[in-house]
């Protein structure tokens, strides 16, 4: 059988007399470690904190369009009251989330869960509201909901309200 001679470095390694890590290098390379994973974490938790916002806005505009799909199936309604009619609101709404519409007065209406979607008779020649209603409506929704952020000054958690607006229009099949 043939034996196996090790060079000089690989003898001093299996004999024990092998140099190891001193430390400074264990401290330093303790720390580098330390800052890495301190950048990693704070970087996954911005992530999370993004992730949750985008979905809460993706699920407001997900509402808004399934209320506006909603008032376009829904029976041509040419009967005014103060310059403006309105339509039933979806059911079922998620907790947390608020449909509301905009009036003739540009303000935000008809927050309820039993109130109705405002919508305004639309002259689209001219871009503005029509005094009677010539076929065409405008309805402005606005849903409402709200994010949790952590604010830094305060070093505590705070809740900011964000909106989704969408319009659209509304044709009477007839006109």
């Amino acid at each position: 059988m043939k034996r196996v001679r090790l060079n000089s470095q690989a003898r001093k390694a299996f004999r024990g007399s092998s140099r190891g890590f001193t430390l400074i290098e264990v401290v330093i390379a303790m720390l580098l470690l330390g800052i890495i994973g301190v950048a990693v974490l704070s970087s996954l938790s911005y992530a999370s904190a993004v992730l949750i916002s985008v979905d809460r806005r993706a699920t407001a505009e997900s509402l808004a369009k399934t209320q506006m799909e909603y008032i376009k199936s829904q029976t041509y309604n040419s009967t005014l009251v103060g310059n403006q009619t309105t339509y039933l609101k979806i059911t079922g709404i998620a907790p947390g989330y608020s449909i509301c519409s905009v009036n003739v007065n540009n303000q935000t209406a008809n927050c309820g869960l039993n109130d109705r979607v405002i919508a305004i008779p639309w002259d689209s020649g001219n871009n503005r509201i029509a005094n009677n209603d010539t076929g065409l409506q405008k309805i402005r929704l606005v849903v409402s909901y709200d994010i949790v952020r952590y604010n830094t000054t305060t070093r505590g958690s705070e809740l900011i309200q964000k909106q989704f607006t969408l319009t659209d229009y509304k044709r009477n099949p007839e006109a």
